[in-house]
Parts: structure tokens; sequence; C-alpha cells
């Protein structure tokens, strides 16, 4: 009887979301992201792309007649946090879908809410595999998974001559998630793998892990975890006198960020990127890239940002022409019209295709991946 009763009160409430979405004087949009805690910087970002997004689209007219209005909510770094702001977004402010929540960790934790309430989510940053393959079909992702990213690194591993390679790696599921697909591909070319060395993602010290890799017989160090993070480690490691080829994964480097805060510690390091925001002539889309780089500059905002606050940009303008699609910002409808939208977005086309269990099916786009390198403390793409 209770499961019976919870049901039919789950059903109500959907028909309540679906009534007052329908009468609303704007269009809701949710957004779940950490603007506290440990990703803060980024989820700031992501957050002011998708406001400039927002206002890119009501300049325009908005969709089907209305105003479009971001809800944005702070998960401060945190998955409780992440499904309560979720849950918060599809109860009380009835949004019909929503864009979220950066860490893998913090999408993880919403993915059940969206099941629960039946409300799509387009999925900006994280990439731990097990977000498109667990069987969630209110999933539609735009960041390439770890899968992907390793995938497109191994067309070009060979060229960096790569024989023996450690991870250092934040302790959560995209660092774990990304550790094991990378040592699979590199396996499979017959790259060995050293030590996989973890870090909370509130770790300042990370001299230890550092320490042991440096006495590795490895030649490369593969590295993932937020910005912040990053610029201490390549700050450790020169205090260390580590001399090893550093990668980083993810596409949350915040390049120009590493130079100004690591100085000449990030020279010589490499980044797998998914935006060329300093290669605008090297995208898919030129002309829309000028364009969202010059209005983030006139908001007064830091270009180091813009390979963070593309994804709240893209994310935004996906949700919006799911719901353009749909005729109606009805969360059924819009799961539905995700499917077949064609979104030009900064880094390719934004297409969604099936990924996971046969009728539970995520969608997961595939945005271009690229490898840069930071020498004499300017970004390059690497001469490969």
């Amino acid at each position: 009887m209770i499961s019976t009763i919870r049901h039919l009160s789950t059903a109500a409430l959907a028909i309540g979301l679906l009534s007052s979405a329908a009468y609303a004087e704007t269009i809701k949009i949710g957004v779940n992201e950490p603007l506290t805690g440990a990703f803060a910087a980024s989820g700031t970002y992501v957050v002011n792309g998708a406001k400039i997004a927002a206002e890119e689209i009501n300049a325009k007219g908005g969709i089907l007649g209305k105003q479009i209005e971001l809800v944005i909510e702070d998960n401060k770094s945190n998955p409780t946090e992440a499904a309560a702001v979720a849950e918060k977004l599809i109860t009380r402010d009835k949004v019909p879908v929503m864009m979220g929540a950066w860490g893998s960790s913090l999408t993880l934790a919403v993915m059940p809410k969206l099941m629960e309430y039946e409300t799509p989510m387009v999925v900006e940053t994280s990439s731990s595999s097990k977000i498109t393959t667990s069987g969630n079909p209110y999933i539609f992702r735009i960041a390439p998974p770890a899968p992907v990213e390793a995938a497109a690194f191994r067309q070009i591993v060979d060229k960096l001559e790569l024989k023996k390679a450690d991870f250092l790696v934040i302790n959560n599921d995209w660092g774990r998630g990304t550790a094991e697909d990378f040592s699979r591909m590199f396996k499979e070319k017959g790259i060995n793998v050293g030590l996989v060395e973890t870090m909370d993602q509130g770790a300042q010290d990370m001299s230890a892990q550092l320490s042991k890799i440096k006495g590795s017989d490895s030649e490369t160090l593969i590295v993932t975890t937020a910005v912040d993070q990053l610029t201490l480690i390549f700050k450790q490691a020169a205090a260390l006198g580590l001399k090893k080829k550093i990668i980083t994964t993810g596409g949350s480097q915040n390049p120009d960020q590493i130079i100004a805060q690591a100085g000449a510690a990030a020279n010589g390091t490499m980044h797998l990127t998914t935006f060329l925001p300093w290669f605008p002539e090297k995208t898919p889309n030129p002309k829309a890239t000028e364009y969202f780089i010059a209005e983030w500059k006139k908001r007064g905002f830091d270009f180091a940002g813009c390979t963070e606050s593309f994804r709240g940009y893209d994310g935004i303008r996906t949700a919006a022409a799911a719901i353009e699609k749909a005729g109606k910002p009805e969360a059924a409808a819009i799961k539905t019209a995700l499917w077949a939208i064609d979104v030009k977005g900064l880094n390719g086309d934004i297409v969604f295709k099936k990924s996971g269990p046969e009728g539970k099916e995520s969608g997961q786009s595939q945005p271009n991946v690229y490898l840069i390198e930071i020498s004499d403390g300017k970004v390059g793409m690497k001469s490969l």
C-alpha cells in the first residue's frame, strides 16, 4: 500500500508540474552547479556562460513566445546537496528540464531524482562513463565521457612516445573512472601502467603522492582534477624536481589560470581540452566561437574562463532547442525532443546518440578533443 500511495503521489506531482509549466509567464530551466566548495571556480564559469546563452535567446524573442528564466542553485560541490538541489528545482521551482551538475559524483547523485520525477537533464561537464551507461534515460550529455577522451588520445599516443605512465587523480567517480579508462587504453597500446595515486578533492598538499611518483620509473604522469588543485600540483611537482611528461585530462584545466597562478611550473605541461578559445579559426564554428568570446569579454569576465564557460553556454542552448522542438515546456516532451535536435555547438554539432542498456539509453553527444601545450607561458597546439 505504501508503494502504491508513493506512486500515485509522484504521478499527481507530475501532472501538477505539467500544468504549472504550461501556464507560467516564463519558461524555466534549472541550473544545478557548484558555486561554493572545491569546484566553485569551474561552476561559476559554467553559470556565467549559461547566462550569456539565456540573454542571447531572450534578446531574439525567447522560445515559444516566452522569455526563458534560469533558476540557478548552488550544489556546494557536494553530492548530497546536488541531489537536494535537483529535487528542489523540480518540485518547488517546477523546472521541466535542467543543466548540471559539473562533477561526475555530483551528477551521479542527481540521477535518481531525474528518474523519480521523470525530468531530463543536460550534462555539460561530467565525464564518468557510468553516467551514460547505467540506464538513465533522462541523461543527455554534451561533454565527452572519459572513454571518448581516451579514444581520442589513442589516436596520437604513439607520436608522444609514451612507454609507461603513472596517474594522480581526484578520488571520486571522475578521477577513478578516468584512470580506469586510460589504463585500459594504454594496455591495449602496449604502454605500461605504473602507480595510480589519488587525492581528496579538498587536498592542498600532494607532495607525498608526487614524491612516490618521482621515484617511479615512468616517464609520464596523467593528472585528473579541477584547475585549483592542478595549479598546486604543478607548483609542488616543480619544487620536488619532478621531471616527467605531465598530461591532464577532463577538459576542466583552464590553462590560462594555470599559467597565471603556477607560472613557470606550468611550462611543458600538456592538456586534453574540448574547446579552443585561443584559436577560434580551428574550432568547428569559428564565427560562433568569436561571438561567444566577444560576449564573454564584454561582460568583463576573464578570458581564462572560456574553457569552462562554453559548456554552460552550449548546455542552455541545447535545453532551449529541445523546448522549442517539443513545442511546450513539459518534461516528457522535452525528453523526446532532445533525441531530435541538432545544435551547432562551439565544439561541434550536438546530436545525441544512444548509450547504455537497451530501452533505458542515455543520450551522448560526440564533441571534439584537442591536445594543447603550455610553453613559455603561452598556450599552443601540441605539435605532433
